[in-house]
């Protein structure tokens, strides 16, 4: 089934065009993964999709319905959650309470007025209460934090910084997660570490898009993988079939295909 859908998405910068009549469907359940050089309209189309930025032409629905044009937080209800590429959660805050952030519902009480209150007021008389600790500490059990939760975000090494980041997301509840490069900056062990949080992400139900650069990531856990050059979608297809795509080794993999042939 289709959950999230793209139709001729294009979005314009000025003289620069960022994405063009770009298509795309994303299947319930599925790690769908997206790559691309540096400036390929990656993030871009993350950002239409999130309402960040509404597209100058095209559609995107979700589960059939037109979401073009929403504000981020009204994406965010509906079960349309995302992480950043360089990521952002409230260092000053606890790991415990960046997960608490999340947990809110958003239409009714912003993140940054839980954020406040985890600031000014006691933790009975805080807007998510014992049951928000409760589930904002089985999230971090889920990510590996647990063990951090009274730690300022502030002091956490920089992988752990994304983890915390995929957990506060994760409190949304959403239906579709959106990764911005989760494995970006870091070491072999701690990008298997990654690997591992994500898999365990769909295997709860979770359908997922993924911006990548690093392909051992991308390949190990996609099942399909959309690839943009210049803001166009040129090929799309399973790992497999992206890896040994003409277009695509000379457009973005290079020589790093051809060292593995």
């Amino acid at each position: 089934m289709i959950l999230l859908e793209g139709k001729n998405l294009t979005k314009r910068f000025g003289g620069l065009l960022a994405v063009k009549d770009v298509d795309f469907a994303l299947q319930s359940d599925e790690i769908l993964g997206l790559i691309g050089p540096n400036g390929a309209g990656k993030t871009t189309l993350v950002n239409l999709i999130t309402g960040y930025y509404p597209p100058n032409a095209g559609v995107i629905l979700y589960r059939g319905k037109a979401i073009s044009g929403l504000k981020p937080h009204a994406i965010n209800n509906m079960g349309i959650a995302r992480t950043f590429q360089i990521v952002r959660i409230f260092h000053k805050l606890t790991v415990l309470d960046n997960v608490r952030s999340g947990l809110v519902d958003r239409r009714t009480r912003p993140s940054w007025k839980v954020a406040l209150d985890s600031l000014v007021k006691n933790r009975e008389n805080q807007v998510t209460g014992r049951l928000g600790e409760e589930r904002a500490i089985q999230l971090l059990e889920f990510v590996g934090l647990a063990a951090y939760r009274h730690e300022l975000a502030d002091n956490l090494p920089y992988a752990y910084c994304k983890r915390l980041e995929i957990a506060r997301a994760l409190a949304t509840q959403p239906k579709i997660l959106l990764l911005d490069e989760p494995s970006a900056g870091l070491n072999p062990k701690e990008q298997n570490d990654q690997i591992a949080i994500i898999k365990s992400i769909s295997g709860r139900g979770i359908t997922i898009l993924i911006i990548e650069h690093v392909m051992k990531v991308i390949m190990d856990i996609s099942h399909r993988i959309m690839v943009l050059h210049y803001g166009e979608k040129i090929a799309e297809g399973t790992p497999e079939e992206i890896y040994k795509n003409e277009k695509v080794v000379q457009a973005y993999l290079g020589g790093e295909a051809g060292a593995h042939n």
